[in-house]
């Protein structure tokens, strides 16, 4: 909500206020605080790539260890963006293919044995 305003007050100033025609989405009738929050429900979105959702780590909170098994079933590896601790500052992509490829190294690997 605080964004919203502050981008209403934004667009209320110079220069912006005399290079807008008109705000098309709300639109300037939608005033109400219902209205302004029942817009930004049905509009919101993120443009981050979630991760971080299967902590990797050695103690017994982490959800994936070191090697990607999941703890506690038998054969399951996790090797996608999930095991990052925190999201990356560039792009997430390379970063996953990087944790995808070290994941088959490894399953490759335990296979193998």
């Amino acid at each position: 909500m605080a964004a919203f305003h502050i981008g209403r007050q934004i667009i209320a100033t110079e220069p912006y206020r005399s290079l807008i025609f008109s705000e098309v989405r709300p639109g300037a009738h939608v005033v109400a605080e219902d209205d302004i929050k029942s817009f930004i429900r049905q509009v919101a979105g993120t443009v981050y790539h979630p991760c971080g959702t299967c902590r990797m780590g050695e103690d017994e909170k982490a959800v994936v260890d070191s090697e990607l098994r999941v703890r506690g079933v038998e054969g399951l590896h996790v090797a996608d963006a999930s095991v990052m601790p925190r999201i990356p500052s560039p792009n997430i992509h390379p970063a996953t293919i990087l944790i995808a490829e070290k994941g088959s190294d490894i399953i490759a690997k335990s296979l193998a044995a």
